[in-house]
């Protein structure tokens, strides 16, 4: 095995708050204020916990009692003050902070995005929606993004899907290629079985923050749903293992019933039932999850499918 490893374990929080009433007529130095409060007052019910990764909902600041230009003017009112409290959040507190939010560019042009604020308060990476739906398009200007963005942090690499984004295939397959550990989900849709259709066809790790009340959940690499809100509670944290393999039961059974009996608690094999398909994952700190593959002769699922296409290539048969 490999030199002493602390196992890859990241603390999430993640909300399905309803956004902010504010009133319509209102003054902006009061609207912006009242969303400042509003978001404060949320994430502090989970800084106890210590979250290494804080979720917010989609357009988590957007003030509800607002419409049309109305809307548009409170944005370019805010500016960066909601980003540069979150970033003074995530200093402070030295956790990273996913801030969803509809931003102006400088040519005038609208996106909804993600931008992710690292443990000292600065935006490391940003996320546009690829897929906005057509109202939003037509009526609030919001241009498409284009990038399958992966952004890079100190417990693992992370992507970013918004809402209508979850329909899509192209991005999808794009970040199963890229392998992220971790997929972000702000939303004001829930998606259903499709949260847990991209965390297996991923082989990551998905968490949604679904607002207006719906369930945000952490969905695992093989569909468990590891923690949900409640009907009582608008926030979950939750502490994730990113140490880990999905292998799919056919040829790996002995493999990793030894395993076990060698390791017994310092490993976790995790079965969701149905699928034909199980997690691995190293609970220890001496070795990794990638060690175990070695050690046991374990094959990956994306190996064991990848093989058994082969297969089926150079055996086919013409059916008469």
């Amino acid at each position: 095995m490999g030199g002493l490893r602390m196992a890859r374990r990241v603390t999430i929080s993640t909300f399905n708050f309803h956004y902010c009433l504010v009133e319509a007529d209102g003054e902006w130095e009061q609207i912006i204020r009242k969303i400042e409060h509003h978001l404060e007052h949320k994430i502090n019910q989970a800084l106890p916990d210590e979250p290494d990764l804080i979720i917010l909902p989609e357009c988590c600041d957007m003030p509800s009692g607002l419409s049309g230009e109305r809307l548009r003017e409170y944005y370019r009112q805010r500016g960066d003050r909601i980003l540069n409290l979150l970033a003074g959040i995530a200093e402070k507190h030295r956790c990273y902070i996913a801030y969803p939010s509809i931003r102006t560019m400088d040519d005038g042009s609208w996106r909804n995005s993600v931008r992710l604020i690292n443990r000292s308060g600065k935006v490391i990476g940003t996320y546009n929606k690829n897929h906005p739906v057509i109202i939003e398009m037509e009526d609030d200007k919001v241009l498409c993004g284009s990038d399958a963005t992966i952004m890079e942090c100190d417990f693992g690499r992370v992507a970013c899907a918004i809402c209508f984004d979850l329909n899509f295939n192209p991005l999808r397959q794009k970040y199963a290629e890229l392998q992220p550990e971790l997929i972000l989900f702000p939303s004001m849709f829930h998606g259903s079985f499709m949260q847990q259709y991209w965390a297996y066809s991923c082989r990551a790790f998905f968490v949604g923050a679904i607002a207006g009340g719906l369930p945000s959940s952490i969905v695992s690499p093989v569909g468990e749903i590891v923690a949900s809100t409640s009907s009582y509670f608008d926030f979950i944290t939750e502490t994730v293992n990113l140490d880990c393999a999905v292998v799919h039961l056919d040829g790996n059974r002995q493999r990793l019933s030894a395993m076990k009996q060698k390791y017994g608690k310092k490993v976790n094999i995790s079965d969701p039932g149905y699928l034909g398909s199980v997690l691995v994952s190293s609970e220890s700190d001496a070795f990794t999850s990638e060690d175990l593959v070695r050690e046991f002769g374990l094959e990956r699922l994306d190996d064991y499918l990848a093989r058994s296409l082969s297969y089926h290539q150079d055996h086919h048969y013409i059916e008469a």
